[in-house]
């Protein structure tokens, strides 16, 4: 082989191993999830009475195959992301509290109040199914304080490399719009219930997640919801009969306090069982 070709393999080999390496192409593989509607809201935490929102029970949800586990997301006065669902936790306000003061108060398991890093870290490890369907709650100190809260933790999703495991939910209709500014590949669903499935197309939103009696007083949502590829989640569901009507109607996901149970409604449904 003479020189000119010698130079030509080695040139060609290194674009290989440098396309082999980018995060780019690394990123761009998709994560397959598991093929059920089975969203467990706070973690699956009601049957071991691990606590809502904890590392526990987002483990759990993860082993029990759920397809997602949804948890909340506020920030400290210093700034710091953690997971919890009330403005307030062991009576100090969230918002107007540093972290290191709520973290002298441990989970009822023991856990300290995980950060929003440690609580996707947990998530992300030996997990290839479950989605990490992350709520930023609306900021009660204002609109811009909750933007905010939105572009950190779009911010640390992709320092982890965790976009493609992450769902963002939200009811405050800003934070969903200011995400899909930052990143218009993120997958977003609204809360609220009061956007029709051809609104939240028009401004670029995936989901309908929706208490279910929006959907039993808006029927016609469901299909224009199908027509326009709008994703279709209901929460809080954790009664037999909801779920089977819901899986009934081809929901895409169910957010529930029983994942066990919908689990076994799934499999009677003709819809999702095939039968």
């Amino acid at each position: 082989m003479d020189s000119r070709k010698i130079i030509k393999a080695i040139i060609g080999a290194g674009i290989v191993l440098l396309f082999s390496c980018s995060p780019t192409r690394k990123n761009s593989m998709s994560p397959t999830f598991a093929a059920n509607p089975v969203v467990a809201h706070r973690g699956a935490f009601k049957k071991n009475s691990f606590p809502e929102n904890s590392i526990a029970s987002l483990k759990e949800a993860i082993r029990l195959g759920c397809t997602g586990s949804e948890f909340d997301v506020r920030m400290t006065a210093d700034d710091s992301l953690i997971i919890n669902h009330d403005p307030h936790f062991n009576k100090l306000e969230i918002e107007r509290a540093s972290y290191a003061e709520l973290g002298q108060y441990k989970l009822s398991n023991g856990e300290k109040l995980p950060t929003l890093r440690e609580y996707l870290l947990a998530g992300l490890d030996g997990n290839k199914l479950t989605r990490l369907v992350l709520e930023i709650k609306p900021s009660g100190i204002g609109k811009e304080r909750g933007k905010l809260i939105a572009e950190r933790s779009v911010a640390l999703v992709k320092e982890l490399n965790a976009a493609p495991m992450t769902v963002y939910i939200s009811f405050d209709y800003d934070i969903l719009k200011r995400i899909v500014e930052l990143d218009p590949k993120a997958s977003t669903q609204y809360l609220n219930g009061d956007k029709s499935p051809a609104q939240l197309k028009a401004d670029r939103i995936d989901g309908a997640d929706y208490h279910f009696t929006v959907f039993k007083k808006n029927p016609g949502w469901i299909e224009q919801a199908k027509k326009n590829k709008i994703i279709l989640n209901a929460w809080t569901v954790n009664d037999a009969a909801t779920m089977d009507w819901l899986l009934a109607n081809g929901f895409d996901f169910i957010t529930t306090n029983e994942p066990e149970l919908l689990f076994e409604r799934a499999k009677l449904s003709p819809i999702i069982s095939g039968n």
